[in-house]
């Protein structure tokens, strides 16, 4: 059936502030261009979006002609603030931005192992009003956490775990408390890390890939024709309770002990380097592991490290080699299921593994399966659950914003987006 007069209005709406947000600032000519729309109808909608105070005139167009040059309108940033949150076993980090992703204010905190949860909770907490405040925004519109573990897909809640401290499920509740007139949305953090490497990483011409995050942990998000799957629990990707050959025992319900993360772990790779006779100290929050194999890749190629001697070249490049054929287990598992034809190696150790890394692991699935299957690394490494926890934020932000002359309501399914609420957005934006 026809789309009535009022719906029609506000998925033309959406579209033109959509291409805003992708393109930038566009002239009225150019919108209509892009939407396809009638002069008139463009002439309507720029009126309707600056009445509502979601677009302005923000320059003029360079071109030469006789005449006033065509206005530029673009998306008024200021319109809402959100923030995002990566929160790890050992800290928190937060980032403030506007509408279009510009950042305000970024800050972190550690937090250690024995602290308890009201405290740690108070700290993390604490550090987003700091932050807010730094970026002298008064009110968030919308907060985004990442953060381990499964999340319910009926509620969207963090779910209880043994393995994670008691803090992260207090802290979301104490943000909505706290912050009462934000949104607060949490997502596993490795699902975001798949969004972030395909709107702005190394899978923005994919819209079928596996990401394996290595970093303290281990996991896994699936991505296949552009959706995101979480499974009938939330548990898709937990690769760490993988069983695989090569341990001591099998993996439990409570715990991944004897799974793909006794090969892959970060303690698991350390363990394995000073087999090699490889040693290195931490640098920072991020995962031993990831420092050990970043000084491997140096020492393999035989630059960059003072230290490296013939020896210390084959002692990391045996070392290398070993981790890929840990790794390539639990890749070619996940191939033979999915065939995914590209799996992005994430994390912190996966970007300090880099193309090296990622190409051993390659060669190993290569022999092992045969369905064809490209090996990439990561160029956002740990940052990449932080950028998409701004993404998802920024998403719920505009979903709502974007619709403001229709009630705030949602709009159509297929205005809101024309792959699904469970589909990663387009790679571009």
């Amino acid at each position: 059936m026809p789309a009535s007069p009022s719906t029609a209005r506000a998925i033309n709406d959406r579209l033109a502030l959509r291409l805003l947000q992708q393109e930038g600032p566009l002239t009225a000519g150019q919108l209509k261009q892009l939407t396809g729309l009638s002069r008139p109808s463009v002439a309507d909608l720029v009126e309707r979006l600056a009445a509502a105070g979601l677009i302005d005139v923000v320059g003029e167009s360079g071109e030469q002609r006789r005449g006033p040059n065509a206005k530029l309108y673009g998306i008024v940033a200021d319109q809402a603030h959100l923030a995002a949150l990566d929160v790890r076993t050992e800290g928190v980090s937060v980032v403030v931005s506007d509408l279009l992703g510009g950042v305000l204010a970024e800050a972190s905190v550690p937090i250690g192992g024995d602290t308890g949860t009201g405290p740690a909770v108070e700290q993390a907490v604490a550090l987003v009003e700091r932050a807010a405040k730094e970026a002298e925004v008064p009110v968030l519109h919308t907060v985004g956490i990442g953060a381990p573990g499964l999340i319910d897909p009926a509620t969207g809640e963090l779910r209880d775990s043994g393995g994670l401290p008691a803090w992260h499920r207090r802290l979301v509740l104490a943000l909505q408390e706290r912050l009462p007139e934000t949104r607060v949305h949490v997502e596993n953090e490795t699902n975001l890390a798949a969004l972030a490497e395909q709107r702005d990483g190394v899978a923005k011409d994919r819209d079928t890939f596996v990401l394996l995050w290595l970093g303290h942990g281990t996991g896994a998000a699936v991505v296949l024709e552009g959706t995101l799957r979480r499974g009938a629990s939330g548990g898709t990707g937990e690769i760490g309770f993988l069983p695989v050959p090569g341990t001591a025992g099998l993996p439990s319900a409570v715990d991944c002990e004897g799974g793909f993360h006794s090969l892959a772990g970060s303690a698991a790779i350390v363990a394995l380097a000073e087999r090699h006779g490889l040693t290195v100290e931490a640098q920072g929050y991020e995962p031993l592991a990831a420092s050990v194999v970043r000084d491997a890749v140096a020492r393999a190629a035989g630059a960059g490290v003072s230290s490296a001697t013939v020896a210390g070249a084959s002692a990391a490049t045996d070392f290398l080699d070993a981790l890929a054929d840990r790794l390539a287990v639990g890749v070619a598992a996940v191939v033979a299921i999915l065939d995914p034809g590209c799996l992005v190696l994430a994390g912190e150790v996966g970007q300090a593994g880099g193309a090296d890394l990622a190409a051993r692991v390659e060669r190993r699935v290569r022999r092992m399966s045969p369905l064809p299957t490209e090996v990439r690394a990561s160029v956002l490494g740990g940052g990449a659950v932080l950028r998409g926890a701004l993404l998802t934020a920024r998403e719920r932000v505009q979903d709502e914003l974007f619709a403001p002359l229709h009630g705030r309501g949602a709009l159509p399914d297929q205005a809101v987006s024309p792959r699904g609420r469970d589909q990663l957005p387009p790679a571009r934006g």
